[in-house]
This record gives structure tokens, sequence and C-alpha cells, in this order.
């Protein structure tokens, strides 16, 4: 049984090595414990500073790509060196890396196929009550969205088996936090929840710059995972709004001609009533088209995280390209950590 800690990282050089102090080399149950870090591109020496701190693996970006495409390029090099499980976490030391054994315990046990951190968002002392009532409200909608039971949505400390890491694919650029759990719901994964304990704040938070710009991206990328994932109920959805609201305005109209003066056409009323009807009609159709597409993207899927799953590189992997899909991005190379 082998497990692997990544650890997404831009310019991280000031924290990277007190987080990497305190991982473990030794779990109860494991095998083999490494440690990954990608570097998204850092202009400072954060690769360095992960090498001469014995890090295992160090894959690099050309150039910064966002924490999402970081993550990924991470799960897929863990998958190609071996990793029966993969735990991801911060290179900020926010997390209590001596809470790892409790959060892969659902795994071994086979419990779950995915945990999730659950800190004790109340209680942090460096989050303002805003900060606390967004995250309690973020999570209640992304348990709403995925239909999966989850305290701490944006939690970032989480772990993975390899079926459930071979599985996951992540197409936005803000975060992966909330797609893959509203993906692990729609493809009926066993998503598990631990408590875990934060360390001191050593620098603020890179994506919540400021509550406006937070709720906003998150607001859009909630509903572009929903249109992605569940597409079929997004678009009917507003397609039988819309089509009500025609009807009503049809029904309207019928009341005025019967029980007014039946000499007013009342042409806009007509045409604005036929419009929201063949826009209903549209998008449900819209709806019933992306369902049949998303069944297919579902076929795929489950070959790519076959094929994902099944391939292994030894102890040298090359990460087909920095986002970890192929295409136009340049590949990376791993640089031996020891």
């Amino acid at each position: 049984m082998k497990l692997i800690i990544q650890i997404p990282c831009y310019n991280e050089a000031k924290t990277l090595a007190i987080a990497l102090a305190a991982l473990p080399r030794t779990i109860e149950g494991i095998d083999k414990v490494e440690w990954l870090v990608i570097d998204d591109g850092s202009t400072d020496n954060t690769a360095q500073i992960a090498r001469e701190n014995g890090v295992d693996h160090v894959i690099r970006h050309p150039h910064n790509l966002g924490l999402a495409k970081a993550f990924m390029t991470g799960l897929n090099s863990c998958l190609a060196l071996g990793a029966d499980i993969i735990v991801n976490t911060d290179a900020d030391n926010q997390y209590n890396a001596d809470d790892i054994p409790a959060l892969v315990a659902p795994i071994l046990r086979g419990e779950s196929d995915m945990v999730i951190g659950a800190r004790p968002i109340q209680t942090i002392e460096h989050f303002s009550p805003l900060k606390k009532a967004l995250q309690r409200l973020g999570s209640w909608v992304v348990r709403r969205f995925s239909g999966v039971n989850v305290p701490d949505a944006p939690s970032g400390f989480r772990a993975f088996s390899r079926r459930t890491a071979a599985r996951l694919n992540v197409f936005n650029s803000y975060t992966y936090t909330l797609e893959t759990i509203i993906q692990a719901g729609s493809s009926g994964l066993a998503v598990g929840t631990s408590p875990v304990r934060v360390n001191e704040d050593l620098r603020p938070s890179r994506l919540f710059k400021s509550i406006p710009s937070y709720i906003w991206r998150s607001i859009i990328t909630l509903i572009r995972i929903y249109i992605l994932y569940k597409p079929a109920r997004f678009f009917i959805s507003i397609g039988v709004v819309s089509f009500l609201m025609g009807m009503m305005l049809y029904a309207r109209w019928m009341l005025l001609y019967l029980f007014d003066d039946p000499t007013r056409v009342r042409a806009p009323s007509l045409i604005v009533a036929s419009v929201f009807a063949i826009v209903g009609v549209q998008l449900g159709l819209f709806g019933i088209i992306a369902d049949l597409l998303s069944a297919n993207r579902k076929l795929l899927e489950e070959l790519r995280a076959r094929d994902r799953e099944r391939k292994t590189h030894g102890d040298h992997p090359t990460v087909t390209s920095s986002a970890g899909y192929e295409g136009d991005e340049p590949s990376v190379r791993e640089e031996k950590g020891k």
C-alpha cells in the first residue's frame, strides 16, 4: 500500500519548509509514504526548498496555471507513480498534518472513496464572522447541488483512493474543491468527512482576495459545474419556468379578451407570451440534447479513468501536459527531490 502526499505550490518558499517538516513518513496500514510537490510556475525558490527538505518528487509547470491545474497535475503524477491513496494538502501549513492518518483511515477500511477534512470553522480565530457565514452558506449550497453531505466544502485537505483519483476531472481554472464534490456525487462515489485541526495562519488566503470577488467567482463556478454535470435538470428547469410564464401571459390575454374589450387585440401580450413559450420549449430540447451528450461524456470519463488507473510508469513519470490533459500546453517532467 503506497500513499503519496501532494502539495500544489505557487511562491511558497516562506512556508513550504514548515509544512513539510510536519508531514509523516510512516502511517499505520501504509507500507510506503512519499511526498510530491507541484511547483505551479513559482518565481521564487519553491522547488529548491522542496528538494532541500527531502521531497521525493518535484513536478514543475513552466508558468503559473492556477490551483486547479496544479491539483490535476498532482493527481496524474501520483497515479503514474503507483499511489494507492493520495492526500492533498496546502503549502501554507493551514492543516494539521497529524490528522492525515485519520483522514485516510476510512479509505483503508473501504468505507469511503474520498475523504474531506472538516475544519472547526466556528472556532478558527483568524476567520472573520462574515467568512464563517460564507463558509456555512457555501457548504450548504454545494450539499444541495451535489447531494453529498459535506460540512466543509472549500476544504482542500483531502484523501482519495486510486480509483477515485483516476475518475476525477477538473475543468474550471479557479478551484478544484467544489467541482470534485459535485462530480463525486454525480458519479456515485462514497464521500466521507473527518474532523481535522488547523494551524496558525501564516499568510492570507490567495483565493479569498475580497468578499465580493470570492462570492462572484464561487457563484459562477457553481453554475458552470452544475451545467456541466446536471445539464438536463438545469435547462429543463429554466425551460419549464419560461414556458409557464408564457402560459400565464396567454391566460391573461384570454381573460381580457373574454371579459374586457374583445375588439382590442393586445398584440404585444401575445408576442411576449409566444416568446416565453417558444424559449421554454427550446430550452427543454437543449436539456434533452445536453443529457445525451452528458451520457456520452460519462462513458468517455469511464474509459479514461480505467486507462489512468491501469497505467504506471515507475519512478520517472512524464505528465502529458501541465494540466494532465493532452493538448497544446507544454509538457512537464519530474525533477527528482533526492
